[in-house]
């Protein structure tokens, strides 16, 4: 139904059924749809009294509030297999144990800000706990991640590009979590530094 750029995670037919607006036929019209939302959920995000970033509970409401409004299955951990992400029988054990990850680093200086918050955002696009919205929701969570536990500003991702669409910023962010996946995290690093 919806063609995904490279690296997003395709949609099965029952998960395409999950979508609140059935007039919605065209990737961009779904795009448009959730960015909306998104932009919601970014200012519940700004209002937010308290909640941890490093809890299970925050992440499926984060997803809740970033695509609640366009998906049923909002925030609920994905039953199916894709094309990248672990078993999703595996999720909530390897996403604990990446957030008491996550808690050590930030606890114990052991990566810098923006290197924590890379690693971050690296395992939880690799786990993909969501059937969709994962880097999206990836790289909002980091960048709470990195307010909440390094007091440090937020990560600028897309530079000035579109994320979502195909283009050279999106090549590079692709090509900077598949080095990722195979413990090259320089790529991701340069990608989250910012430019001088």
């Amino acid at each position: 139904m919806f063609e995904e750029p490279e690296g997003a995670t395709p949609l099965d037919p029952d998960e395409i059924a999950g979508l609140k607006f059935k007039h919605i036929t065209t990737r961009g019209e779904l795009d448009e749809l959730e960015q909306a939302n998104i932009e919601q959920g970014l200012h519940w995000l700004a209002r937010r009294r308290g909640g941890d970033i490093l809890t299970d509970y925050f992440l499926r409401n984060l997803h809740v509030r970033l695509f609640g409004d366009v998906w049923e299955w909002a925030g609920s951990f994905r039953l199916t297999e894709k094309n990248i992400g672990i078993d999703p029988f595996q999720i909530l054990v390897q996403l604990r144990m990446h957030l008491d990850n996550a808690r050590h680093w930030a606890e114990n200086g052991i990566y810098r800000p923006l290197e924590a918050a890379a690693r971050f955002h690296h395992r939880l696009v690799q786990i993909r706990p969501f059937p969709n919205g994962n880097g999206r929701h990836a790289r909002i969570a980091a960048d709470v991640f990195l307010e909440d536990y390094y007091d440090h500003p937020p990560i600028e991702w897309a530079s000035g590009f579109d994320l979502q669409a195909d283009n050279e910023r999106r090549d590079a962010y692709v090509a900077a979590l598949r080095a990722a996946d195979g413990e090259d995290f320089e790529p991701l690093l340069a990608f989250v530094t910012p430019r001088v």
